[in-house]
């Protein structure tokens, strides 16, 4: 398990321009009444899919996504009834590869916001007809570099 250093939520938050309602399911909670581990690797691709649907308009007839890494650092365990929101943003941009970075807080009554887990993964594009990577498109790609400032992160 990761120790992340105490960081206010609002400046861990301030990078990412895309936040999404992730909604939890009863089938999701494990026997000590919390969501199972395995979960949050859901949550992130729910996040992931409204972020590249709503931003990012990805076109999934020509070039496919598969993720070849994930990684999660567990903060604290995300409950039934609670209400939570995933912050995703591309955060940098390879040839074919890029990262998403993740961020899932849970939204209390009174507004505040409560860290449960930060992640990330790397995408690559697939080419559908030969099955190995292919560039990412560059419509797409000129969506991710404006909508999350990611010029200085391009390799």
């Amino acid at each position: 398990m990761t120790i992340l250093p105490i960081m206010d939520i609002n400046d861990l938050l301030k990078p990412f321009k895309y936040k999404t309602e992730i909604a939890i399911r009863f089938a999701d909670m494990d026997m000590f009444g919390h969501a199972n581990n395995a979960v949050y690797l859901t949550y992130f691709e729910q996040a992931r899919s409204d972020y590249w649907r709503d931003i990012i308009k990805w076109d999934w007839k020509k070039t496919g996504i598969i993720v070849a890494k994930a990684e999660v650092d567990y903060v604290k365990p995300i409950l039934l009834d609670e209400k939570i929101f995933g912050y995703v943003k591309t955060s940098r941009l390879g040839n074919s590869s890029w990262d998403i970075e993740y961020v899932i807080v849970c939204e209390k009554e009174d507004g505040s916001l409560s860290l449960r887990t930060k992640g990330k993964t790397v995408q690559v594009a697939i080419d559908y007809a030969t099955n190995k990577p292919t560039p990412i498109p560059v419509v797409e790609r000129s969506l991710m570099k404006s909508f999350d400032n990611i010029w200085l992160n391009e390799i």
